[in-house]
């Protein structure tokens, strides 16, 4: 059987109205959606995922100040999107009306009555990237003639998520969030994406619905959507997804992520092909890439440096000339993005340099994300922490600074010369005077 929905003429809703308390500082001051992630907004890769695709229509739930304030500065309607990644016909980007919703399902439920949608609607996670062949999903849907389409995988630790507990011809017949390990009816874990029939809308006015949403003050998808329909008996089911997918809920899996997706690059199938995802269709196998195809450097196992303007082949050029002659190291899997500047004596390993970064030299970089417009001074040791953009990372060979076991940088911040920070979060725009020796703290 063959999908009768057309991609096009799907929706895809994607919820974004929490604080996202665990990736702060980053989220202090921006959504969760648009932080940077291999140099590109988290959310862009679902976007990309489906888009590519042939999906035309997003909404992005969005309910909070900076959650509309970075999602709509960077997407707008969808036109820079579409040119970004070469869609044409374009897609579209809509945003949920100044309307609060009370959880993940009211969101949807808020802009399909607000946008008239009476088709199928898809529900994806902006923090989430997968890989997923959505023609396999729409396929499965349409055969189970489900209300609702669970997309699952496979978890070590289900205490995090919300857990289904599934018949033989995938049926959901019970479902838990968050359990306690040994009370989990199974490892499959709910992705947060979703495949919804028109019917829903219907659904979202049951009075027992109605009577959730105005008792509780809530109508989340995990603890009351889902257990509703499951309980009345709707058809639900869980589909296997049987791609790739990634939890980006905590600093420690943002960089577990980051390192993951570098590492794949391991695996090229042909020299000049971009990082990122592989496709699971033998037909489009292929990564997808932010614009362009990093360089890929020859003989200097998975380095990656992007750029294609005339400046910032420049200074490409000049960080190619520097590995071929010794005087930087790339080791392992590394990313670099446009128009950086790297200092002799440095070595950058397992991880990603955003643009217009400048680097010093004698640097050591391991397993860290630094954003963009980052300064870093000479000497600088950064392990297993995320810097983050347009920081100012002051050091010097007398007084070095390290930043070290998971440390979270927030935008715009100053470092002084000599500081030590182990396990630390620093919040937005703060200053840390020279010589600091800072361990297990938060700086508000």
């Amino acid at each position: 059987m063959v999908s009768k929905v057309d991609p096009a003429n799907l929706w895809v809703i994607i919820p974004v109205g929490g604080e996202a308390k665990r990736m702060k500082p980053l989220t202090a001051e921006t959504s969760k959606a648009v932080i940077r992630i291999l140099n590109r907004p988290l959310v862009e890769y679902a976007m990309a995922e489906l888009g590519l695709q042939g999906v035309k229509n997003f909404i992005f739930g969005i309910m909070g100040y900076y959650n509309y304030r970075g999602l709509f500065a960077y997407f707008e309607d969808g036109i820079g999107f579409s040119a970004r990644y070469g869609i044409s016909p374009r897609v579209h980007v809509k945003y949920q009306p100044h309307i609060d919703d009370v959880g993940s399902a009211d969101s949807i439920r808020i802009n399909m009555e607000y946008y008239d949608i009476n088709s199928h609607v898809m529900v994806v996670q902006g923090d989430n990237p997968f890989e997923m062949e959505l023609s396999n999903l729409l396929t499965f849907h349409e055969e189970k003639n489900a209300v609702m389409t669970i997309v699952l995988t496979y978890v070590d630790d289900v205490e995090r998520y919300g857990v289904a507990d599934i018949s033989s011809d995938n049926r959901i017949k019970g479902f838990v969030e968050k359990p306690k390990k040994e009370e989990a009816p199974s490892r499959l874990a709910n992705t947060g994406m979703y495949v919804l029939s028109p019917k829903v809308r219907e659904l979202f006015n049951h009075p027992q619905v109605q009577r959730m949403i105005h008792a509780n003050k809530r109508l989340d998808f995990g603890m009351d959507f889902i257990p509703f329909l499951v309980q009345e008996g709707y058809p639900v089911y869980g589909y296997l997804l049987e791609g790739v997918w990634y939890d980006v809920g905590t600093p420690k899996s943002y960089l577990d992520t980051m390192i993951r997706i570098l590492k794949s690059g391991s695996n090229l199938s042909y020299v000049g092909e971009p990082l990122m995802f592989r496709r699971t269709s033998s037909a489009s196998k292929k990564f997808f890439y932010y614009g362009e195809p990093p360089f890929i450097i020859p003989n200097v196992g998975n380095a990656w440096i992007q750029g294609q303007s005339s400046e910032s082949l420049g200074r490409k050029d000049q960080i190619i000339r520097k590995v071929r002659e010794g005087k930087i190291k790339l080791e392992g899997s590394v990313l670099i993005g446009r128009h950086c500047q790297i200092g002799e004596g440095t070595i950058i390993r397992d991880s990603c340099v955003d643009n217009f970064c400048i680097i010093g030299g004698n640097a050591i970089i391991e397993r860290s994300a630094i954003l963009d417009r980052v300064l870093i001074g000479d000497g600088t040791t950064i392990q297993d922490s995320i810097i983050g953009r347009h920081v100012n990372v002051k050091s010097s060979k007398l007084q070095p600074t390290w930043i070290l076991g998971v440390s979270v940088i927030g935008d715009d911040v100053v470092i002084g010369e000599g500081c030590v920070l182990t396990e630390t979060k620093v919040y937005p725009h703060k200053v840390i005077p020279n010589g600091q020796r800072i361990g297990n703290q938060i700086i508000e």
